[in-house]
C-alpha cells in the first residue's frame, strides 16, 4: 500500500488521502491479508511499515517534497517483488514507475487537481488499473476497473441523538468548500455556526470568514483531531456542505451522517451519490433551498441518517470491494 506522505497515516487531524489509506490498510490486515504500508516514519499500522521519509512533508518544512516523494515512491517499487499487487494512493507520479516492474498496480484516483495531470493517467492506463471514488468523478478519457466509494469505521462515530440547534462546517477553508455560503445560511436562519478545518486560502479566510468569527454566533475551532471531530460532527442540527466545485466524494459528509447529523449539500459532483435526499439530508440547488432545508432537518430520524452510512459507506464494504479488485487483477 503506497500511501501519501503529506501527513501521517493515519493523520493526527487533517489528511483525507492518508486517512483513507490507513482505513484500507488496517481493514485488510484485520481481514487476514499481509499488508506492507509505505508511509512516513511516524505512521501507525498493524501491518508492516516501510519508510524513508522521516516526517510528514506538511509538518516539517525542512524536507524538500520532490526529494522525499522520489525516495518514497522508489522505496516501494524497489521492493515490488515482495508484493502480489501495489495499491497506489499517491496520485499520478507513481504511474511513471509502473512500467519498470512486473507487479500489477491498482491506483485509486482521489479526484483530479487539474486537467494537466491527465496525460500521465492516459499514458499508463494499460499498465495500472484505475479505481474511481465516485461515479461523478470518472473522467471520460480513462478506463476504470471499478468505482468504490470511501468507507469509514462506523464504530468510531457514535450516534448522537440529542444535538444542539447549531450548524457545522467541517472541511478546508477554501472557496471551493463553501465556507462563505455556510456563514450566510447560518445568519439567515439565526443559527450558530461552528467552523472546523485547515486554512488552505488565507486571503479567503481573512476576507470572508474571519470578520464573521465572533466566538458566539460564528466560531472557528481550527483543524481538529479524531476525538474533537466526532464530538463536533454529532453535536449539530446539520452539516453544511455547500460546495462550489464538483466534489469527488466528501468524507466529512459520511462522518457527520454516521453520528446521525443530516447533511445539507449542493448538487455538485458526487453529492447525490453520498446524500440520500430526504433521508440522510438534503441535496439543494442554491442558498434559498439550503436555508429552507435547515428547518426540515429536525424532521429526519437521526438513526436512519446513521443507518444510511452503515448500509452504504462502511469500511468493511470498501475493503471487500478492493479485495475483489485485487483478485480480478491478479487472476488476469
Amino acid at each position: 500500500m503506497l500511501g501519501p506522505i503529506s501527513w501521517r497515516c493515519p493523520p493526527r487531524h487533517y489528511g483525507p488521502w492518508e486517512y483513507v489509506t490507513s482505513l484500507i490498510a488496517e481493514g485488510l490486515v484485520a481481514a487476514g491479508h499481509d499488508v506492507t504500508l509505505y508511509a512516513t516514519a511516524d505512521s501507525i499500522t498493524n501491518g508492516t511499515l516501510r519508510s524513508v521519509c522521516p516526517a510528514p512533508l506538511s509538518e516539517d518544512p525542512s524536507l524538500d517534497p520532490k526529494v522525499w516523494e522520489s525516495l518514497h515512491i522508489a522505496n516501494c517499487f524497489e521492493h515490488s517483488g515482495d508484493a502480489d499487487i501495489i495499491h497506489n494512493q499517491f496520485d499520478f507520479l507513481p504511474l511513471t514507475y509502473s512500467g519498470l516492474v512486473a507487479t500489477p498496480v491498482v491506483t485509486t484516483i482521489h479526484g483530479f487537481s487539474s486537467e494537466r495531470i491527465l496525460p500521465v493517467y492516459q499514458r499508463y492506463a494499460a499498465r495500472s488499473s484505475y479505481v474511481a471514488i465516485s461515479a461523478a468523478d470518472r473522467h471520460p478519457s480513462l478506463p476504470y476497473i471499478a468505482t468504490i466509494h470511501h468507507g469509514i469505521d462506523c464504530s468510531d462515530f457514535p450516534l448522537q441523538a440529542s444535538p444542539s440547534d447549531g450548524l457545522i462546517f467541517f472541511g478546508r477553508i477554501h472557496p471551493d468548500k463553501g465556507v462563505r455560503e455556510a456563514i450566510e445560511v447560518a445568519h439567515r436562519t439565526g443559527r450558530t455556526l461552528t467552523i472546523a478545518g485547515i486554512i488552505h486560502d488565507q486571503e479567503y479566510f481573512d476576507q470572508f470568514v474571519g470578520p464573521h468569527v465572533d466566538g458566539t454566533n460564528v466560531e472557528y475551532v481550527g483543524s481538529v483531531g479524531p476525538a474533537d471531530r466526532n464530538r463536533l460532527l454529532g453535536s449539530g442540527r446539520a452539516l453544511l456542505h455547500l460546495v462550489n466545485f464538483d466534489e469527488p466524494f466528501g468524507l466529512s459528509m459520511i462522518e457527520a451522517m454516521a453520528c446521525g447529523t443530516p447533511v445539507i449539500a449542493t448538487r455538485r459532483g458526487s453529492i447525490p451519490e453520498v446524500v440520500r435526499d430526504g433521508v440522510s439530508g438534503f441535496v439543494v440547488d442554491g442558498l434559498d433551498q439550503a436555508v429552507e432545508a435547515v428547518g426540515r432537518c429536525q424532521t429526519l430520524d437521526r438513526s436512519a441518517v446513521r443507518q444510511h452510512v452503515i448500509d452504504n459507506f462502511s469500511r468493511q464494504r470498501m475493503v471487500d470491494a478492493y479485495v475483489n479488485v485485487y483478485r480480478r487483477i491478479i487472476s488476469s
